[in-house]
This record gives C-alpha cells, structure tokens and sequence, in this order.
C-alpha cells in the first residue's frame, strides 16, 4: 500500500494536508511495534522521534516534527494520531489491510456447546473437546484451543474500547480488527469479557493452561504466557504482556501497556502502574514491592 494512492480520493476524509515522501507499507501499528512487517505510524510528540521501530516505513506527524525524522517516508497532518486512526478504520475490510481471508466457522469433535451460545457464523475455530456453556457470546477472529472450557455469561473477542475525541467535539470509536486466540487447557469461567486485538496482524493471546476467574476484563492486544491466573475482578489494560506462571490477585489493576515478569505476584487489590520483575510481588495503589509495602505500613502503625 502507498498512502498517495490512498489519499488521492479520501484526502479530506483523513484530514491529511500532504504525502512529503512516499513509501510502501503493509500495514499500521504503534511507532514501537516491533513486528516483522513494514508499517505506517504516528508521531505526534518530538520525544518519541527516536523510539521508531525499524519497520516504520512510512510516518504521519506534523509539519513541525516532520524534519526530526529520517530515512522513513513522510505524511503530514495538524492531528496525527485522529489521521492514523482514521485511516485504519477506513482500512479495516479491505483485502489488502486485513492479511487473512474470511472462513466458515469450525468446531472441533467432542465439544460440549450450549444452545443458548452465540458464535459467529464466520473467522470462529474451535478445537476438540471444548466446553462452552449457555449465554457464552463467540465473535468473529476467534481461535480457542482443545479442552478448553468458557462459563457461562463470557464475551470472547469482542471490540475493545478505543476511543478518539475529535477537535469538534464528536468521538471516533477505533474499529478493531485483530484476533483471539485462546489456548488449550484454559479455563475461563462466569462474565469474563476479552477483547480482540485493534490491527489485522495482532491477537489478545491466552495462552495453554491459563486460569480465568469470575468477572475479569481483558483489554485488546494483551498477552498471557503459559498457566497464568487472573483473580477474580482483576482487570488487565490493554497490550500489557504477562509472562509465565503470573498470578494476578482480587480486584488488581494493571495499566495498559506494562509488562508483568514471569512468576511475579500482584497482590490483592494491587493497582500496577509499572514494571513488575520477574520473580516479584507487588501491592499496594500504587504497587510498590510487596516487602517495602510492609515495611512503609509497620512504620506509621
């Protein structure tokens, strides 16, 4: 795709003001995105020039930071990120952008699936002997692995919640066009919602031998390593990663975009607004290692 191709008919529809240097790209994502793919991006603030992925090919920002970037092609526009987005959703449908054909919907042998569930006609596979109780909701880009089980009440895959104000004051609401892929030997139980990914080549990943309880929300894009377990309430934002052998506590928060170390702790009604170490337990709003949380609570006792 080049964007001069693009905006020559949906120039004003884009609010892109001009395409200063042109490149080939296959699809979007963030400026940091490190996907093996060549993409077009938005920088809308000087202090992230430097943080562009290598597969960047091709920049929207303004005219102001347009000479800060190099060796990338160059679109301009007074609102970056309102054209990026914009794009994207005029995008999401087109052949070329969604990467993946649309297939007829597949179930496995042995799968116990309730009347009262809803599943897509479409971009649905399910493996063997998976277990899906009544009112479960399956939407389209959706793959969920062998012996898995979904409660009753559960919303796999549906449009997360991306949301763009617009300088006249309406709201863009960011279509989502990524996937779900569920493991096999995950258990998610009652009223858990989880989110597909925003862009064609992305999947929120759960992966083997997770555990899900009641009433989890799990944002667009995050990925969970092997046989982690998300607590009752706990609320994961979005394009977070959660390594191995995590646990995730009562009513915990983690923000979007964090990265949560293998076998690390967050503890009950923790709110993660960083990092978290391998091998660490965090608690606390906001969290700080479990040990100094202690401490601080001993000394003013």
């Amino acid at each position: 795709m080049r964007l001069s191709q693009i905006t020559d008919q949906f120039k004003e529809k884009l609010e892109i003001s001009e395409v200063v240097q042109d490149n080939d790209f296959s699809t979007l994502a963030l400026a940091v995105s490190e996907i093996d793919m060549d993409f077009c991006t938005f920088i809308d603030d000087a202090k992230y020039v430097d943080q562009i992925s290598s597969n960047a090919s091709m920049v929207i920002t303004t005219p102001e930071i347009s000479s800060l970037i190099r060796a990338k092609g160059v679109c301009i526009s007074q609102s970056p990120r309102i054209s990026f987005f914009r794009l994207h959703n005029h995008l999401v449908g087109s052949d070329e952008y969604m990467l993946s054909k649309n297939f007829k919907t597949e179930i496995g042998h042995g799968c116990r699936i309730s009347d009262m569930a809803c599943i897509a006609d479409r971009n649905v596979r399910i493996g063997n002997n998976v277990i899906i109780e009544e009112f479960v909701s399956i939407k389209e880009n959706t793959i969920i692995g062998d012996n898995t089980f979904v409660g009753a009440g559960t919303v796999v895959g549906g449009d997360g919640y991306e949301f763009k104000r617009l300088p006249n004051g309406e709201v863009l609401s960011v279509k989502h066009a990524g996937w779900t892929n569920v493991g096999s030997n995950v258990e998610i139980q009652y009223n858990v919602c989880i989110d597909k990914a925003i862009y064609p080549w992305d999947a929120t990943m759960i992966s083997d031998f997770c555990k899900i309880d009641n009433l989890v929300h799990i944002a667009h894009g995050v990925k969970l390593g092997k046989a982690v377990f998300l607590v009752a309430g706990s609320l994961i934002g979005g394009r977070t990663i959660i390594k191995d052998r995590t646990w995730i506590g009562v009513g915990a928060t983690i923000s979007n975009g964090l990265i949560v170390g293998e076998g690390a702790r967050v503890n009950i009604g923790a709110v993660a607004t960083l990092n978290v170490e391998d091998g660490s337990a965090v608690t606390g709003n906001f969290a700080i290692e479990h040990k100094k949380f202690i401490q601080f609570i001993k000394s003013i006792g």
